[in-house]
Formats: structure tokens, sequence, C-alpha cells
């Protein structure tokens, strides 16, 4: 089950010609990812302030296949592919319109926020994110 959401693209996220920055695109792209765990009730507030578990970003790999331009509005969606014992798995696509902006292939992994070392994900939250695991093809 995929997890979609709706952000513009405004005139700060632009470079001088118009066209969208890319360093804006990851910046949109966390707000998504927050908006995401918070929908499988881990809100990041709670998630590394109170259960001290942070999600960084151990590999990204990113295909821009058409520009993306102020005013444009990008439909993000997101779908996990893999749930690992402390690693996930996620493909996003970046559309406009029907047409296909960018996509990238994202690994993150549960770690300590006070050691900064891997650790399983919790129960609850490994049930959470196998509930949205994509079984077909996309």
């Amino acid at each position: 089950m995929a997890f979609t959401a709706v952000r513009p693209l405004r005139f700060g996220d632009c470079d001088p010609s118009g066209i969208a920055y890319f360093p804006s695109y990851l910046n949109l792209l966390v707000g998504v990812m927050e908006e995401f765990f918070a929908s499988i009730g881990s809100p990041w507030p709670v998630m590394m302030g109170e259960r001290r578990i942070s999600v960084p970003t151990v590999r990204l790999d990113i295909t821009f296949s058409h520009p993306g331009v102020h005013g444009d509005v990008l439909e993000f969606r997101v779908d996990v592919k893999r749930v690992g014992g402390s690693s996930l798995d996620f493909l996003h696509r970046i559309t406009c319109g029907g047409t296909l902006l960018w996509s990238a292939e994202q690994r993150v992994v549960a770690t300590d926020t006070d050691t900064h070392r891997a650790r399983p994900w919790p129960d609850d939250m490994r049930a959470a994110l196998e509930q949205h695991l994509e079984t077909s093809n996309v």
C-alpha cells in the first residue's frame, strides 16, 4: 500500500530560470518521509525524542527524468520495498500531472539516537511498516 503526498513547487524551490533546484527536492522528500512515519503511528518528535530512534539515510539513488518548474504540483508516491532487521528500503516516484519528474531508491536505518548505532525495528513499527510493503510490480 503506497503512501502519497502532494507538495507545491514554490518560487524558493527553483533556480533563477524557474526550474526546480535539486536540493529543494530533497528537502521536500524529508518532509514527505516525516509525514509517512507519522501516518504509521510514529511521529518523528515521539520517535526521536521519547523512543530515541532516528532514521538516517544511508543510501539514496536519484534519477531525474523531467524538469519541474515553479508552480508545479508534485505528487509523491512512497512504496516500502523491504523491511530488514534495522533497515528499510523505499521507492519514491515524484510526478506532476502524470509525468514522472524524478524517482529515488532510498535506504534508511533505524539507529539509537544516543549511540548512533543500528538497532532493530521495535515490533509495533515493524508491523506498521510491513503493512505498507509493496508486493506488486511498481
